[in-house]
């Protein structure tokens, strides 16, 4: 197999009929830094619970994946975290959509009332529900870079108006799936980043991880309570940390974050395997 690309968490690698082999590993970035500590078993919890969801979602278009099985001469170690997928033309935008309001959108809010170009109304705060769920693109930056939010009308400019409509309801469509069956499991999803890509048959097709705890917020909500900040079970736990004054960062400063500390690393192990078992219902093993 040839190796192709290493992004923050996945390794990409190319097998003899031109399929994909796609490889998550255990590492975690936050700020566009990959930090240096890994997070025991991410790389499985995140394959596994996005293969759980691919069957959810089928209904509403394609997935990538057209194997779990391990092809010759891949290490045994890359089971459970590896997929092979079809090769697509990836979507130059980063399709994100939110229920809620927290993160860069609520900054986006404090600054212009509205987020990527869509006017909310006043007086929401941190973790308010939003009136309707909002599709809130930005710019797919190179690893190290910073998305930058796009409106619709830039959408429509880069790759077409009829493009950016497909694109804004299909992920509009699967965030809605993904927070309705999660809020059935205790778990409110208040927002959500999908990658997709084209075919070569012209099909949209749902690609790389979906409604994760690397690409998603995932709220307890039984503790939801707008206005401060919302306990979680993705890794806005580890940001938090780095933040604070225990981890010494200064995020400012242009250096890299420091290690993780032995206890961060469990609880945040703790909180992917929760988000993992109480979605599906099934135990992480």
């Amino acid at each position: 197999m040839k190796h192709l690309h290493s992004g923050k968490v996945r390794d990409l690698y190319e097998l003899p009929g031109g399929e994909l082999l796609m490889v998550a590993r255990d590492t975690i970035s936050a700020f566009d830094y990959v930090l240096d500590t890994p997070i025991p078993d991410k790389g499985r919890i995140l394959t596994q619970l996005s293969l759980w969801w691919f069957e959810r979602l089928a209904d509403l278009l394609p997935n990538h994946v057209l194997s779990t099985d391990l092809p010759p001469g891949a290490p045994a170690e890359w089971a459970g975290r590896s997929v092979v997928a079809r090769r697509l033309d990836m979507v130059k935008v980063e399709c994100v959509a939110r229920g809620h309001l927290t993160g860069s959108g609520l900054a986006d809010y404090r600054a212009t009332g509205s987020v990527c170009g869509v006017p909310l109304p006043a007086g929401l705060v941190d973790g308010s529900r939003l009136p309707e769920p909002i599709f809130t693109p930005t710019t797919k930056a190179d690893v190290g870079e910073h998305d930058a939010p796009m409106t619709f009308a830039e959408v429509a400019a880069a790759v077409g108006g009829d493009v950016a409509a497909r694109l804004r309801d299909t992920t509009l469509a699967v965030y809605r799936r993904g927070a309705e069956l999660a809020r059935e499991r205790g778990i409110i999803v208040a927002d959500t980043k999908i990658e997709l890509g084209w075919a070569p048959d012209g099909a949209l097709v749902l690609a790389d991880e979906v409604l994760t705890p690397d690409s998603s917020r995932f709220w307890p909500a039984d503790a939801w309570e707008p206005g401060r900040a919302q306990p979680s079970f993705d890794k806005q736990f580890v940001r938090d940390w780095l933040l604070s004054p225990e981890s010494g960062w200064d995020r400012a400063s242009g250096a890299a974050p420091p290690p993780l500390p032995e206890a961060i690393v469990e609880r945040t192990r703790a909180k992917y395997v929760e988000a993992y078992e109480r979605l599906t219902g099934r135990p992480f093993g």
